[in-house]
């Protein structure tokens, strides 16, 4: 019986309605603030800020200034101690942990119960729903879902209260009857070894009908290594011969696109990214065609966005999503319903069309090299890899880059620190090929390049096989959603990489 024959009638009303993103877009934003706000003035941030008074957006923009973690932590603390009604309505019982701030090592993002069903679960439902769309012959749920998420933890023994990973709180709580149709067991998906967790789950999966992958590109296709290395296979297609779609995000694709399509040859597989962050689900590639990502308008969630030319700025004015424009590069800034009020989520993002609103995501709002004016961002350098990797055979698994400040005789340049998979034969050549691509991607960098006065050509040094992932397990962030900083305007993350580790073998097998 063709079981997604029957199931995708259920996604079409849902279809619908994504159709009418474009021309209901300022409507929907406005319609969720106003939801928003009905539940906000119940909170004691709502009751400070005069929710209650609000009628407007414009009213909104002046209720309070743009909030970074700092700003809210002491409230989030409150809540994660179970205090009721701080942020938002209600005892919240998940925080999703993610990367730290300045003065924190994590940050701990609250993620209500309403959230879980309006903007997490609706934005899996909806990359479902297009997919189906855009593949009338797919057999998806004849077969079971590889999910790959991380761990969790208790909150400060508050009971049913937890912290982790953001895969973690949704395997969690995601419906039992998707647990019928989801691999690998939910006591192998919560383990905090990655490694462990690994295996166990390279050996649930084989022998199943896998037909759709969800995760972080990089962790799963560690995964996905083990599945072949157990089974013997050639490639996953003798493993999985229905595997369809991989449904990725956390990390750009762009490094690991070639190592995949080496996995998974046929020209039938699928891939589609989504924006799903430990904040919110943002944004999902809805054409396989077009790189850039549909935003998602009418979850809990309303947008708004600062020009990155402001940032920073004492007057830097935040524009609503009916104020953007396409080509601009923007710090991103949200309000949800798990109570992160005007909040500067720290990524950022460039509109590639407005009807519908399409955009890419470009990096960090801390993720960048601008030591000498170059302002390089994370975008410029998956561009500039890509091209590099393809003018000298090159694959890379990971990288991160950092600036070498001026020596005694004013030189200067970026050191990039990668590893890859397939190494080029000539590494003089890569960084060449890397420093003529940046220059093409970004003006400023080309012209603190001209005639090497104030910044020198790059330098690649190649990692050892493992170094980022023993970095990462030295810091307690090997597996789950981690991952590893691309770009950093100091050099404190490289350092630490290029330090031996414990887990290092001494060199020459001492």
């Amino acid at each position: 019986m063709n079981k997604t024959r029957l199931i995708r009638n259920l996604f079409v009303p849902r279809q619908h309605q994504l159709d009418q993103y474009g021309e209901d877009a300022e409507f929907l934003q406005r319609k969720s603030l106003i939801r928003l706000l009905k539940k906000g003035k119940q909170t004691k941030w709502g009751t400070e800020h005069g929710y209650d008074k609000i009628l407007s957006y414009e009213q909104f923009a002046k209720s309070s200034p743009v909030n970074s973690y700092e700003e809210l932590k002491t409230y989030i603390d409150r809540m994660r101690h179970g205090e009721r009604d701080v942020l938002w309505p209600g005892q919240v019982r998940w925080y999703a942990k993610s990367s730290g701030t300045t003065n924190d090592k994590s940050k701990f993002i609250p993620v209500s119960s309403d959230a879980l069903k309006d903007t997490h679960y609706q934005g899996g439902k909806d990359a479902v729903a297009w997919y189906l769309r855009n593949n009338p012959a797919s057999r998806l749920f004849d077969g079971q879902a590889l999910i790959l998420g991380g761990s969790h933890q208790p909150n400060y023994n508050l009971p049913h209260s937890l912290v982790g990973d953001l895969s973690a709180i949704l395997i969690e709580n995601i419906n039992p009857l998707v647990n019928l149709i989801r691999i690998p067991k939910k006591s192998t998906a919560l383990l905090s070894d990655f490694e462990e967790k690994r295996n166990r789950i390279a050996h649930e999966a084989i022998g199943k009908n896998v037909t759709n992958l969800s995760g972080v590109p990089s962790w799963m296709l560690s995964v996905l290594n083990r599945v072949l290395e157990i089974s013997g296979k050639a490639s996953l297609e003798e493993v999985w011969p229905n595997l369809e779609v991989f449904w990725h995000g956390g990390v750009a694709f762009t490094p690991y696109r070639e190592q995949y399509h080496r996995l998974i040859p046929t020209p039938l597989m699928h891939y589609m990214e989504t924006y799903n962050a430990s904040e919110g689900f943002f944004g999902l590639q809805d054409n396989p065609s077009d790189p850039s990502m549909s935003l998602m308008v009418d979850y809990g969630v309303f947008y708004e966005f600062i020009p990155m030319s402001e940032l920073g700025k004492p007057n830097a004015t935040a524009v609503p999503l009916w104020g953007v424009e396409t080509g601009k590069n923007y710090a991103m800034v949200i309000s949800t319903s798990s109570g992160l009020w005007r909040y500067l989520i720290g990524d950022t993002v460039r509109f590639t069309h407005l009807n519908p609103y399409k955009f890419v995501i470009t990096g960090r709002t801390k993720s960048f090299i601008n030591a000498f004016g170059e302002e390089l961002i994370v975008d410029n350098a998956e561009r500039g890899l890509e091209v590099a990797c393809k003018a000298t055979d090159a694959e890379i698994r990971e990288y991160t880059a950092a600036p070498v400040f001026m020596d005694e005789n004013g030189h200067c340049r970026h050191q990039w620190l990668i590893e890859f998979n397939r190494e080029p034969n000539d590494i003089n050549a890569f960084a060449h090929r890397l420093d003529l691509a940046l220059q093409t991607l970004n003006s400023d960098y080309e012209a603190k390049r001209y005639k090497d006065i104030t910044l020198q050509c790059l330098e690649v040094i190649p990692a050892r096989r493992g170094q980022f992932d023993d970095w990462l397990k030295s810091q307690g962030k090997l597996g789950g959603q981690h991952k590893v900083p691309r770009l950093s305007n100091d050099r404190h993350i490289i350092e630490q990489i290029l330090q031996p580790h414990p887990l290092t073998p001494p060199k020459g097998g001492e």
